[in-house]
């Protein structure tokens, strides 16, 4: 059984629910979790919540939105829910909306999770293991496809939009382990040496940032800088603590606007299972 299997359990799936908005969207995830048992209603309403005082950040992806909030006492256990919705709904983002497909986390810490993203980013990368997600007729169809390895995920693949970006990609990837950094805007000061670290951030620290830092990790992997750079998910707060720590901070454009003028790059990104956006982003900030 894959982690995903693991922690998504065949009665917390739920393919072409109604939904009128996406509060809605959201309530139906969380209350898959709450019937399991693995949260209090709580944990539904600070979902809503995080969103409301954030923006759409949890919208990571096209049409995908990853619904979580903080690890507290309305946890009772790690678990996952996925809604696929009938109609697509509106949450706001730019240009990730609408969204069709709602997986919502609950974390009771922050490791037992974290295998069960990965895959999950980049299952969720690949476009044909996408759209057979997309078109899955049964709770047990999906869980067939998640337990799968796609070829996103095999050794010497790329999960990237397409396989020729990909192939271009891996043919020009860079050989220098130690670049300097290039600032961007929001950066107030040119760095001229690496820290060596990038924090990808979000407003929990235990979601999306770990959607980002896995993809960015696989580009990293391919250019054989894996090495040289740490890259650490975190969350809002915790970012402008260690944000002189870092080369650049990546992450959403609602946590940008939120984190403000933190004295190094931050990098918004729209699409946190592209590596090809991963692999453009990274060869802005450095001097490749």
């Amino acid at each position: 059984m894959s982690d995903i299997g693991r922690l998504l359990d065949i009665e917390s799936i739920r393919l072409d629910e109604s939904a009128d908005d996406w509060r809605a969207a959201i309530t139906c995830a969380g209350g898959l979790l709450e019937r399991q048992g693995a949260i209090s209603g709580a944990y539904t309403r600070a979902m809503i919540a995080g969103v409301e005082k954030n923006g759409p950040y949890i919208v990571v992806a096209p049409g995908f939105a990853f619904a979580h909030a903080r690890s507290s006492e309305a946890v009772h256990r790690t678990a996952m829910s996925w809604v696929r919705l009938a109609h697509p709904v509106e949450f706001g983002h730019a240009s990730n909306d609408p969204v069709t497909l709602v997986v919502a986390l609950s974390a009771k810490d922050q490791k037992e999770h974290l295998r069960a993203m990965r895959q999950l980013a980049t299952l969720l990368a690949s476009p044909g293991t996408r759209t057979a997600l997309d078109r899955a007729a049964t709770p047990e169809e999906v869980l067939v496809l998640l337990a799968e390895d796609s070829p996103a995920s095999r050794p010497g693949a790329a999960a990237t939009g397409s396989a020729s970006s990909a192939s271009a990609t891996a043919e020009a990837a860079p050989a220098a382990p130690a670049p300097a950094v290039a600032a961007t805007e929001p950066a107030t000061e040119p760095a001229t040496e690496s820290r060596n670290k990038i924090l990808t951030v979000c407003g929990n620290g235990l979601g999306t940032s770990l959607f980002l830092k896995n993809t960015l990790e696989q580009v990293l992997d391919r250019w054989g800088w894996s090495p040289y750079l740490t890259v650490e998910a975190t969350d809002t707060i915790s970012a402008r603590g260690k944000a002189k720590e870092a080369d650049v901070i990546l992450t959403s454009g609602e946590i940008a606007r939120a984190l403000g003028d933190v004295g190094v790059p931050v990098k918004v990104i729209q699409n946190f299972t592209s590596t090809t956006e991963l692999d453009a982003a990274m060869r802005e900030l450095y001097d490749v």
